[in-house]
């Protein structure tokens, strides 16, 4: 399948030579941040690694060591971002997000509500790798009711396959029967729809639903459900439809009104680079009437910016 990332594998890779590039950057008084920021934008995450190892080789030293005490900022957390496997960087957002004061349930949604089951089980090994503990335990000390079991059963990455047609309308009406039909809410109901059937599966029962219902799926978990639990059922429906559209939503959040959640803002931008960062921006594009590129233009500066701008790959 094509990549839908906005970085690819630099076609003259040479890492022995990358490394160099990055040395002389850091090497004596000040940095060069825009070779830096130009030379790790432009790589994919396997090519960041060779280059790492090709730095320790040449020079002795851990480049994330060298690179975070060079730079400061935004700018730090992003390149520092960009310097972590996948599986780890996710499996680190999800610790700070739980182990740091108060849970940031935001960060556990987005990433449980997204990743592809594989993605999902290296998650887990690298948590246990870097963190010395299990996530499913930390998340259930962390977590209570239907939304912690919604989270246990995202975690287990074991949706079912393909779509079972005679159960469409079933799970439609049944979802139907647990909310907008009765007085109170059977969360059961939803948790263990959303939670196990197959993405195609599910996408059917929401058209149904809708004809049901008479409005979308994500309309009756507002109405249903509150707190966390509606947020993570809501994030879920989105991604059953389309996770480029919930990330574009995400990246829109992040910089809408007063400030912005450069947290959520680098995580995106990051972990969507090389998997689906050209369909958020049509998505965003479609959305919100104008371009990823020209909303990080107006909402963020400096080298930071320039970054963000690299990994958004063009304007549309």
């Amino acid at each position: 399948m094509e990549s839908r990332g906005s970085v690819k594998p630099f076609v003259h890779f040479n890492a022995k030579q990358d490394a160099e590039l990055l040395y002389k950057a850091m090497k004596g008084l000040g940095t060069d941040e825009d070779t830096i920021l130009m030379l790790l934008t432009s790589r994919s995450n396997d090519q960041r690694q060779e280059i790492k190892a090709a730095y320790k080789k040449s020079h002795g030293k851990d480049l994330v060591k060298d690179l975070k005490s060079e730079l400061g900022g935004k700018l730090e957390d992003l390149i520092l971002a960009l310097m972590a496997p996948p599986a780890s960087y996710d499996a680190n957002e999800l610790h700070k997000a739980i182990k740091g004061a108060g849970t940031e349930d935001k960060v556990l949604i987005e990433i449980l509500a997204s990743r592809t089951p594989e993605e999902m089980r290296e998650i887990i090994k690298a948590y246990k790798k870097d963190h010395g503990s299990k996530l499913e335990k930390d998340i259930m000390d962390d977590t209570s009711g239907h939304y912690q079991r919604m989270l246990v059963i995202l975690l287990q990455a074991t949706r079912e396959e393909g779509v079972d047609e005679a159960a469409v309308e079933k799970d439609a009406q049944d979802l139907y029967s647990a909310g907008e039909k009765k007085v109170g809410t059977d969360e059961d109901k939803f948790v263990n729809i959303l939670g196990n059937r197959s993405i195609e599966h599910l996408r059917k029962v929401f058209e149904a639903y809708k004809k049901v219902a008479g409005h979308d799926i994500e309309d009756s978990i507002k109405r249903e459900c509150t707190g966390n639990l509606e947020k993570v059922l809501l994030a879920v429906a989105k991604c059953v439809k389309s996770v480029p559209a919930y990330f574009a939503e995400s990246l829109g959040d992040s910089m809408s009104g007063m400030g912005t959640d450069d947290e959520t803002l680098i995580r995106i931008m990051v972990s969507r680079s090389e998997v689906d960062m050209l369909d958020i921006r049509a998505h965003f594009q479609r959305k919100y009437r104008k371009s990823l590129h020209t909303t990080i233009l107006e909402d963020t500066a400096g080298d930071y910016q320039k970054s963000l701008l690299y990994l958004c790959g063009g304007t549309d």
